[in-house]
């Protein structure tokens, strides 16, 4: 069953000068609601909403880098996290 979006991820395309591609989902034996779960997860992974979210009010340059860092933060926790499990 071939659900993936048959791309490569969005921080791949950009390391390799791709630019970005559409978020793209096949629908087979129409299974819709399978299609959907699928682009969820793609969305979710790719960090859509989150932009969003982020961008609909403005952030001041100084909050900014405090939420980078603490995302910055959480990111090495998780890894450290990982590492011993």
């Amino acid at each position: 069953m071939g659900y993936s979006n048959g791309f490569q991820s969005r921080n791949q395309q950009q390391r390799r000068g791709l630019g970005f591609r559409p978020l793209e989902v096949t629908v087979e034996n129409n299974d819709v609601e399978r299609a959907l779960r699928v682009l969820k997860r793609e969305v979710g992974k790719e960090g859509v909403l989150k932009t969003l979210k982020l961008k609909r009010y403005f952030e001041k340059p100084s909050e900014a880098k405090k939420r980078k860092a603490r995302e910055a933060l959480r990111r090495v926790r998780r890894t450290i996290r990982r590492k011993r499990a």
